[in-house]
């Protein structure tokens, strides 16, 4: 009998989790709350309150769901997913207690050095005048980060003092991210190439991904403030398998052993992102469920069926599930909307779609869109991700940025050096 499965969550990497599980011949209905266009193309969505876990609780009992995919980071913090096993509904991410090493810079970073995991060196702060003795110590540039949850946006290199304490004024004192700036975390700026890692993980094993390299500033260059995401590369060319497997042996595996130890078993997937230093890979943060719009270019490569991952994670099952990849290179470019990331413009006609190409190489996942009127419009502030595939990264960036030349709507903003960095390690 086919599966009913609820995904929780709006955006690109929704679409892209139900683009892909839909593939799979034992998944029959999907629904997703709250959805997009997108996910309405391939399931249902439903206007539940995702904060309201009984309201979702009771769906799941009305429709007989078979299985939840929590995938944002503000449900999984609040507990989502033990409420859901507390009523016997299974459920795919970490616990509140696991999920707590996003949730928690300040608690991740002690985390790390409990499991003896490289990282950069820090002092964290609830008091605003005491960070700011310390930031006057301080070599620049430096890195202010809220502890708590701020949508991808709540890390700032600072590259002087004046700008540290603005910085600081702005999350601590006027509350820019609300209660994510109760804390701090001020800590050594790291050189190096920046990379995602992501990790399937069952409470007992893990199975890494290929690699994978975000772009977060809105602007070309790596400039401007930062973002969700604007773009991702997967594999990164000049990332090795020996480079995977250190990172697998001396991050992942450790704080995995750790946060089992501690009681905080995590079941789901881990994403590290990592600094490759001179001195080898340390952490730049966890986070405790799939990047977006990393999701988007894993979903092109991968070749197994999610679903089956999924219950093996959950059933502590993973060593013996066979994950393979696609051997291609993919890729997916942000179309954000005029203001982003400060503010978005909603309700902005999109055209251009209905003149791509539907081949294999071209899948465009929605995030802020919607339907008014027979009219897809703009509905957030990152909008659509072009993901494209080829035989090499240059291929896919070629098909993803051709695709990109039909899709109009006013004010849409886009990176044109998405993979352009170099495609050795930086020396």
């Amino acid at each position: 009998m086919k599966k009913k499965i609820l995904i929780i969550g709006s955006g690109g990497r929704e679409h892209a989790i139900s683009w892909k599980l839909k593939q799979s011949p034992r998944v029959g209905k999907l629904f997703i709350a709250p959805g997009n266009y997108g996910t309405s193309q391939i399931g249902e969505n439903e206007s539940l309150d995702i904060t309201n876990h009984k309201e979702i609780i009771n769906f799941c009992k009305s429709e007989k769901i078979d299985l939840v995919v929590v995938t944002p980071d503000d449900p999984l913090a609040a507990g989502l997913v033990n409420d859901l096993k507390k009523a016997r509904i299974r459920a795919f991410g970490p616990t509140r207690e696991a999920a707590q090493i996003e949730a928690s810079k300040v608690y991740a970073k002690k985390l790390m050095q409990r499991a003896g995991v490289p990282t950069a060196r820090f002092k964290s702060f609830s008091d605003f005048k005491k960070a700011l003795v310390f930031l006057k110590t301080q070599k620049f540039p430096c890195v202010l980060k809220a502890s708590g949850l701020a949508l991808g946006k709540g890390v700032t290199i600072a590259k002087n003092i004046l700008e540290a304490q603005k910085v600081l004024e702005e999350v601590m004192v006027k509350k820019v991210f609300g209660a994510a700036g109760r804390s701090v975390v001020i800590e050594e700026y790291l050189e190096g190439a920046e990379i995602s890692i992501h990790a399937f993980c069952d409470g007992k094993s893990t199975v890494l991904f290929p690699s994978s390299q975000d772009h977060k500033q809105i602007h070309e260059g790596d400039n401007g403030p930062n973002t969700g995401g604007m773009g991702t590369i997967a594999p990164v060319p000049w990332v090795s398998a020996k480079l995977l497997r250190e990172i697998k042996t001396t991050i992942v595996e450790p704080i995995l052993a750790t946060l089992k130890k501690e009681g905080r078993e995590f079941k789901g997937i881990l994403y590290p992102g990592l600094m490759i230093t001179k001195d080898g890979p340390k952490v730049l943060e966890f986070n405790a469920r799939f990047g977006d719009p990393e999701t988007q270019s894993y979903m092109r490569l991968l070749k197994s069926d999610l679903y089956e991952i999924f219950e093996s994670c959950i059933d502590g099952t993973l060593e013996k599930t066979k994950i393979s990849w696609r051997k291609n290179s993919a890729c997916c470019i942000v179309l954000a909307s005029n203001g982003y990331p400060a503010s978005s413009t909603k309700g902005i006609p999109i055209t251009g779609l209905d003149k791509l190409n539907r081949s294999q190489k071209i899948v465009v996942f929605h995030a802020g869109t919607k339907l008014v009127s027979d009219k897809l419009v703009t509905n957030g502030g990152r909008v659509l991700g072009v993901a494209a595939v080829g035989a090499t990264l240059n291929q896919a960036l070629r098909a993803a940025y051709g695709a990109i030349k039909k899709i109009h709507f006013a004010g849409m903003q886009y990176r044109r050096d998405i993979g352009r960095r170099k495609l050795s390690f930086p020396t």
